[in-house]
């Protein structure tokens, strides 16, 4: 009896000898989540802009990593607002690049920080700005930007507000718009002609996914093709 209960007092002591080795393999060290660096703000050039140089120095805020990595910045160029027809892309370590553009047209621009791991954060708002060409006089507007209702998105109601916003480098023109709204993937009714407000009221049915774009125009004719928006119906 006496031998049976020294090998069971051996083995209760080797099972506590192995418990309180502890450890999970990684010497109790938690796995280090590697978070975004945040969001920056644009500082030059400001919205909607008139440059005379084509030669610009963008310039915007630094953003900070919750993890302490180096970060960098991820500048974008497009001619288009959505920034789907980007010119320009590239990296900055610092706060600042300057970038050579072409003359004579609207340019949409925006950052995003990058960690040194590659984690990037949240796009900043994006901005617009127009280089000047040799001897132009009337410039043309910038595309219109969405407010309301979510691009994509869903809503309620029989009826809802579309809501825009329109800008000229030009800050002496008068702006109107076309409206164009329906259900067809490219919309091609026109719903509203030389509209003076950047709002309209719609009648809409559940269930249904519709369509929209502001096309924007100054006094002196020149007028600027807006992106196709979408919202459904629940």
């Amino acid at each position: 009896m006496k031998r049976i209960l020294k090998i069971v007092g051996l083995f209760s002591t080797t099972v506590l000898l192995f418990n309180c080795g502890g450890g999970s393999g990684n010497g109790g060290n938690e796995e280090v989540v590697n978070e975004a660096p945040s969001k920056v703000t644009l500082t030059y050039p400001t919205q909607n802009l008139l440059c005379i140089d084509n030669t610009i120095p963008f310039d915007w805020s630094d953003a900070t990593d919750p993890n302490q990595d180096n970060i960098s910045y991820k500048v974008e160029i497009a001619t288009n607002r959505e920034l789907t027809n980007i010119v320009k892309s590239q990296t900055s370590t610092t706060s600042t690049a300057t970038i050579l553009l072409d003359k004579g047209k609207a340019h949409y621009w925006r950052v995003t920080a990058v960690d040194s791991k590659g984690k990037e954060g949240a796009p900043s708002e994006v901005f617009a700005f127009y280089t000047k060409g040799e001897g132009e006089t009337n410039i043309a507007p910038f595309t219109a930007e969405l407010v309301k209702p979510e691009d994509e998105g869903t809503i309620s109601g029989a009826t809802i507000i579309l809501e825009w916003k329109g800008a000229d480098s030009n800050t002496s023109d008068t702006l109107t718009y076309d409206v164009y709204f329906g259900e067809e993937a490219n919309p091609t009714t026109l719903k509203q002609e030389n509209l003076n407000t950047n709002t309209l009221e719609v009648s809409v049915e559940t269930g249904k996914t519709y369509y929209w774009k502001v096309n924007t125009k100054d006094n002196f004719g020149a007028k600027s093709i807006g992106q196709i928006w979408s919202f459904t119906v629940n």
